[in-house]
């Protein structure tokens, strides 16, 4: 297994904030040639150590309500729920977790009326999902980015 070293996390934490920063300017902050940073990125891309996304901002894009829905889920049906729920194309992320909830998804929506739709009408019909906790995002603050 490979592993990070210290440049390479240092190219990470510099696409985390601009990614949109050039070979040349990477190269430069960080005193490497920019064939280093090319082949580092490469390698980075694709041992899918990282990917390149646009990440759009949701409020700028018209959606207002943003949640975080616990779900209680029949046993042998973890893997499946979290599956027709990771082809909603409302749901962000589903992640398969350990604790009070067996699975957590992240959904961004255009109204509160419409999370209430779409939890009755699309997550509260999946089979398996036994009981539902949403986590209405009020505010995001300073940290939400997974920097290392």
């Amino acid at each position: 297994m490979n592993t990070l070293d210290t440049l390479d996390t240092k190219i990470i934490r510099i696409l985390q904030v601009d990614g949109r920063a050039t070979n040349a300017n990477i190269a430069r902050s960080l005193k490497v040639s920019e064939g280093t940073i090319r082949r580092r990125l490469k390698r980075l891309v694709g041992e899918k150590f990282i990917q390149i996304l646009a990440q759009p901002d949701p409020v700028k894009m018209g959606y207002e309500a943003e949640a975080m829905i616990g779900m209680q889920v029949d046993p042998d049906k973890i893997s499946q729920v979290a599956n027709s729920l990771s082809e909603l194309h409302e749901i962000n992320w589903v992640a398969i977790t350990t604790g009070s909830y067996d699975i957590f998804a992240w959904t961004t929506l255009k109204s509160s009326e419409a999370l209430g739709v779409f939890l009755r009408t699309k997550v509260g019909v999946v089979d398996g999902v036994r009981r539902t906790e949403t986590f209405v995002k009020l505010d995001k603050m300073q940290g939400d980015e997974f920097i290392i």
